[in-house]
């Protein structure tokens, strides 16, 4: 079934009305139609049993895995509860290449929320990652040659 065949349930949310500006103008998965900014569309509880779920199967067989945010009709009154809910963990990284990147752990480790920008600060995507680290942070074997490289590089010339 696709996503914009969910029958979409619309709550009320005024605390959400004045949702800064990154998450208005969300792309393709934006605002499910027919609702305004500040309404929750439902599918933010069913969203968090999900990543619940990813969790379990993280712990249970070390399987990582992530979602899209912008590819789910989502309002900002949800990923402003969304993010309410899972809270801040005391992770925050963050890369520049090609535009910034913050991962950030939440409140419940292993789940991180995941931003990329492009190079003009606009939001080119944003996931939900459950995983022990997110895969952008983990180094590649060729890198860690290469570094392995360089500190026998540096212990030789201590000689």
């Amino acid at each position: 079934m696709p996503l914009d065949a969910i029958p979409i349930v619309v709550l009320d949310a005024k605390a959400a009305h004045d949702a800064p500006l990154s998450l208005r103008g969300r792309g393709a998965g934006g605002i499910a139609s027919g609702l305004r900014a500040g309404e929750l569309s439902g599918n933010a509880p069913a969203l968090l049993r999900e990543i619940a779920e990813m969790t379990r199967r993280l712990v249970a067989d070390g399987e990582s895995s992530a979602i899209d945010l912008q590819a789910l009709p989502l309002t900002p009154a949800d990923l402003i509860w969304l993010r309410g809910q899972l809270g801040e963990g005391e992770i925050a990284v963050t890369l520049n290449a090609d535009g910034e990147s913050s991962l950030n752990e939440t409140a419940c480790p292993g789940v991180w929320w995941v931003t990329h920008r492009n190079q003009q600060g606009a939001v080119a995507s944003e996931f939900i990652e459950v995983a022990l680290v997110p895969e952008v942070v983990k180094a590649h074997p060729e890198d860690v040659v290469m570094g392995l490289e360089h500190l026998e590089l540096l212990i030789s010339d201590l000689s």
